[in-house]
C-alpha cells in the first residue's frame, strides 16, 4: 500500500466511517467537512506513529493538512529532511 493508500485508508475508517464516498486524494478535506481542527490533530498523530515523522507547530497549516495528496507530500517532505540529517551509519561512506 503505497502512501496515499495508508492515507485514505485512516481516513475513512476514522472520519467517513468506513464509507469513502468519492473521497478524492486532491479533494479539500476541510471545505467538504471531512475533517476540522481535532481531525487535524488526529491526522497528526497518525503522520507521527505510521511514518516515524515529527510534526511541528509550524508544520500546522492548510497546505500540508487539506487533503490526501497534500499529506503524502507533506510526509514526504519530513523523511526527506529526517533521512538528510540523520547521522551517517557506521560502515557506510558520507
Amino acid at each position: 500500500m503505497n502512501r496515499e493508500q495508508q492515507i485514505r485508508a485512516y481516513i475513512v475508517d476514522n472520519f467517513l466511517l468506513g464509507d469513502s464516498g468519492g473521497l478524492d486524494d486532491g479533494q479539500s478535506l476541510f471545505e467538504s467537512g471531512v475533517i476540522d481542527s481535532t481531525g487535524v490533530m488526529e491526522l497528526a498523530l497518525f503522520v507521527e506513529e505510521a511514518f516515524g515523522v515529527k510534526v511541528e507547530d509550524r508544520d500546522f497549516v492548510p497546505e500540508n493538512f487539506d487533503s490526501i495528496r497534500n499529506l503524502a507530500a507533506f510526509v514526504d517532505r519530513k523523511e526527506t529532511a529526517r533521512d538528510a540529517a540523520a547521522p551517517p551509519v557506521a560502515g557506510e561512506c558520507p
